[in-house]
């Protein structure tokens, strides 16, 4: 419980110190993926963001219409960031895995590019479930690994490497299998892959040195061959330059009573 406890204060002032880099961050401020997370709440009265980052899902809602919008995240910094940035969204600090609301607050909850971040993801999700109304929109996209052990230990190690608050990506297939669990019902699901600038991806890590940085280019560079083309590594005069990033969008729905 203590590490999960030191972990989660270390991801959170991890993100505190980065928040003006993933508030200008393209991978988190826009893209398909984020217009189509928000557009599958919008019907939705109130919906909860959860793990907001600087804010962008949060603001993505209430351009979509949402009347009330409430932005939450472990990083005080992280939910000052988006409520100054997106006018209309409400901020709470609150630990993904102990949601501050009563059962059955929301009629969507969204969390995007987060999850991998949380040293419990199961009781993330019986949090998600528990603050949704009957019939409720779970509007979910994270990082995944492809379903081959290689590959998918490759991108969680230079992950980690890169992040040390990092602490897994999974298969699709298990995150339809814990939300099925958790009682959700999987109604859609999306895969695309976001090209990552190499620099700007490591730059975004304040707590990196360059030692560490060169660590990780050096990991990409010399990645076995199957990795490289898996992932679309791409070089500029001999030094990696991007890579694709693989990510799932799913639709889940709370049952209705």
């Amino acid at each position: 419980m203590e590490d999960g406890a030191n972990r989660k204060t270390a991801t959170a002032d991890s993100f505190g110190a980065s928040a003006d880099g993933y508030l200008s961050s393209t991978t988190h401020r826009e893209g398909a993926d984020l217009e189509r997370l928000a557009s599958w709440c919008d019907e939705a009265s109130w919906a909860l963001d959860v793990a907001t980052g600087a804010g962008h899902t949060a603001g993505a809602l209430v351009d979509t219409g949402v009347p009330n919008v409430v932005a939450a995240d472990a990083s005080h910094s992280m939910v000052a960031t988006s409520v100054d940035s997106f006018p209309g969204v409400a901020g709470v600090v609150a630990d993904a895995e102990r949601l501050p609301f009563p059962a059955e607050t929301f009629d969507a909850v969204t969390c995007r590019i987060a999850a991998h971040h949380f040293p419990d993801p199961e009781t993330f999700l019986d949090e998600v479930s528990r603050v949704l109304r009957p019939g409720g929109v779970f509007a979910f996209e994270d990082n995944v690994v492809p379903d081959d052990d290689t590959l998918g230990s490759f991108l969680n190690r230079v992950e980690e490497m890169r992040d040390p608050t990092h602490v897994e990506s999974y298969r699709t297939s298990t995150w339809h299998r814990w939300m099925e669990n958790t009682g959700f019902a999987v109604a859609e699901t999306a895969h695309l892959v976001k090209r990552l600038d190499v620099q700007a991806w490591i730059d975004r890590i304040h707590s990196l040195d360059a030692e560490e940085g060169a660590r990780v280019r050096r990991t990409l560079a010399e990645a076995p061959e199957p990795v490289l083309d898996f992932f679309d590594v791409r070089f500029e005069d001999g030094a990696v330059e991007s890579f694709g990033s693989p990510k799932a969008l799913i639709r889940a729905r709370k049952p209705s009573e």
